[in-house]
């Protein structure tokens, strides 16, 4: 995904926020939509693209879900609404960018113990840039359909204000 980490956060997060009946923390479901793709700065100003970055420890699956046990335990111990809020709209638009970056990027969703990426769509190499080959792809409208939903909602919950 290129465009759609951002809209697809917007639209979880208003969405939780109904479910869990709070009006707070839009900006950190946004946050958490797009960090794991904070490693493009590491790919390519350290890394030097040597490594593809839905390999880096941040889009790991099992990396998050460790986190997500203890925020459990943690949950468990604390017993605090504002944690239980924090913490469950944080992992949920995390685990939607994994899911996310699935369709037509791939995640290693079983690492360690396969090196398999897990990818629903494959985007064949026909164009010599290789950011052409996502926007001239069929896929690529559904991230459009993402933002043009987000933006949809965005402008209802607008108009539902004044």
């Amino acid at each position: 995904m290129f465009i759609a980490h951002l809209p697809a956060g917007y639209l979880l997060t208003r969405a939780l926020q109904r479910r869990l009946k709070t009006t707070k923390y839009l900006w950190l479901g946004l946050l958490a939509s797009i960090l794991p793709d904070f490693d493009l700065l590491y790919f390519y100003l350290i890394d030097h693209r040597q490594t593809l970055h839905h390999e880096y420890w941040i889009h790991l699956p099992l990396f998050w879900l460790t986190i997500w046990v203890a925020v459990i335990i943690v949950n468990a111990v604390v017993k605090s609404r504002k944690f239980f809020l924090v913490s469950t709209i944080f992992l949920a638009n995390i685990f939607l960018h994994l899911m996310l970056d699935t369709f037509a990027a791939g995640i290693l969703w079983l690492y360690p113990f396969m090196d398999t990426d897990f990818v629903m769509v494959h985007v064949p190499d026909r164009y010599p840039c290789w950011i052409g080959n996502f926007f001239f792809h069929w896929s690529f409208l559904v991230e459009i359909s993402i933002v043009l939903w987000a933006a949809i909602v965005l402008v209802r919950g607008q108009k539902n204000l004044g």
